[in-house]
């Protein structure tokens, strides 16, 4: 691998292409108390989407983001707008059975449709376009998975064909390919939103953290600077919901986290978006850069938020991909997302339990956010507008399903349990030396404690103990952050929290 195009890759900053080539949102903070019919908390792409829809609706409704808007999750995404989430239909029939399924498959549908419905009705420049996607496996051993994926997708009425060629510079055994998906610019397409919700009369305050609700007749959300707003209802689209209403959430999803890179190649791609089915994932579609040449974006190397894991590794495993591959001849971009999955992988949408009626969350997308967000949109939609969604038993939070989220329960909460004691027992150097641009764990005034220091030479020392349930953070040396491998809450090198669950700051020693 060249040496030249790793050190190119590390020579920028990490940023997704999508943040990198559209600008910053300037939004105002709330300054006031204030009384809205729908608060949503978090302004990605669910809940500019839900927002969009209900104005529609004729309701008054207003998005508070802890940052900026269409910034965390939705800003760090490969954007495949499809309804063919890697292997998944013939293991929903087992578990809904074919109507069950098939509503998954069709709502999935609807929500691709009515993106471009959105996009065409109001003009929106955001590259948009039609696309067949594909799961392909390059090993003989895994070609019935892929046929039985084929028969179970059409024997619910999904646009499933089995396929043994694709378009890229590689062989296949085989691949699922479900024809008239889509990708797009997801910011572009966001921002653009926002403004039309904007200039029908929607509020949209950054920098505005939610901290808790109390519902009542009415629910009252508190914010970190003070001030609270009232609302008939509120949605937590805040990815992890930052408030889950005794839904134990944390206990019943996993956060993971896959990397992305914007590279040149000379290979053309003439179409399509594909992942492999087979470990270690990788992710490949194209994107029209800025200068009107093709870009392909490539993804993949997931693996548990917050464990030992060496970040830039799985940044050069992907960029040797590049290489080899496709003969990548630069990085422009690389990033990295954080996604969460729920117990039997099938998402949370609707009411947060089935006693707070007035309180919605949509989360658990396990890497499908863009589709899965419009889902949510018009489930909640349909709720709130018409008392009742045809799919929303499929993704009801409050569903009990011990049989099909046994296995990985289990699994993710005896991981938590692990790292909560092994976290504990482990003991750093009680003197350290630390570079610039360096972050590890140190023990400061004989505690346990973190220690990074910035280019110009200051030491931000903080308490490594996780706000949420107690467990220690990790250092992640590609991104800079502190990330739990609990719960995948996520802090900066200052101990300001970037994800959640978290919402409290992690203690500032020094």
């Amino acid at each position: 691998m060249s040496q030249n195009l790793i050190e190119k890759a590390f020579s920028r900053p990490v940023e997704s292409y999508w943040i990198g080539t559209t600008p910053q949102t300037t939004y105002p903070e709330l300054n006031e108390n204030i009384k809205t019919d729908i608060l949503i908390v978090g302004g990605g792409i669910t809940g500019i989407a839900a927002a969009y829809l209900l104005q529609k609706e004729g309701l008054d409704v207003v998005i508070i983001d802890a940052g900026r808007i269409a910034h965390s999750t939705s800003g760090h995404t490969t954007a495949k707008i499809t309804s063919l989430h890697s292997v998944k239909y013939a293991k929903l029939i087992k578990q809904l059975g074919e109507e069950g399924a098939g509503k998954y498959g069709e709502i999935n549908e609807k929500a691709i449709s009515m993106i471009e419905d959105i996009i065409k009705e109001n003009n929106i420049q955001c590259d948009f376009s039609r696309q067949p996607n594909f799961v392909y496996t390059k090993e003989e051993q895994y070609i019935n998975i892929i046929e039985e994926e084929v028969n179970a997708a059409k024997s619910i009425g999904l646009p499933a064909r089995f396929e043994t060629s694709l378009p890229l510079p590689f062989s296949v055994q085989g691949a699922i390919c479900f024809d008239n998906q889509a990708q797009f610019h997801p910011r572009k397409y966001l921002l653009s939103l926002a403004d039309i919700f904007i200039k029908n009369g929607g509020h949209i305050f950054e920098n505005t953290a939610a901290i808790d609700i109390h519902e009542d007749r009415e629910c009252t959300t508190s914010t970190r600077n003070g001030f609270s707003i009232k609302s008939d209802k509120v949605i937590v689209a805040s990815h992890f919901p930052f408030y889950d209403g005794w839904g134990f959430y944390s206990a019943r999803m996993f956060g993971e986290r896959s990397y992305a890179l914007a590279v040149k190649s000379p290979v053309n791609v003439p179409y399509g978006m594909y992942i492999s089915y087979e470990q270690p994932t990788r992710s490949i579609r194209t994107q029209l850069g800025e200068d009107g040449n093709q870009l392909l974006i490539l993804g993949g190397e997931h693996h548990k938020t917050g464990g030992n894991i060496n970040e830039k590794e799985k940044y050069t495993k992907l960029i040797n991909f590049a290489e080899t591959d496709f003969h990548a001849t630069d990085v422009l971009y690389r990033w990295s997302a954080q996604d969460y999955t729920a117990m039997n992988e099938i998402p949370y949408i609707g009411h947060i339990t089935g006693k707070k009626m007035n309180i919605f969350v949509a989360t658990g997308f396990q890497k499908w956010g863009m589709t899965t967000s419009h889902v949510s949109a018009m489930i909640i939609r349909d709720i709130i507008a018409n008392g009742k969604s045809e799919a929303e038993n499929i993704f009801k939070p409050s569903r009990f399903t011990p049989v099909s989220s046994a296995k990985n329960f289990i699994k993710e909460n005896a991981d938590v349990v692990n790292n909560l004691v092994s976290g504990k027992l482990e003991s750093p150097p009680e003197e350290f030396k630390i570079l610039p641009g360096e972050g590890k764990a140190v023990k400061y005034k004989g505690k346990k404690a973190g220690a990074y220091m910035d280019n110009d030479g200051n030491v931000f020392i903080i308490d490594t103990t996780c706000k949420h349930l107690g467990c220690e953070v990790n250092w992640n040396s590609a991104e800079k952050t502190w990330d739990c491998p609990c719960h995948a809450s996520r802090y900066n090198y200052d101990g300001t929290v970037i994800e959640g669950p978290a919402i409290i700051p992690l203690d500032r020693l020094k």
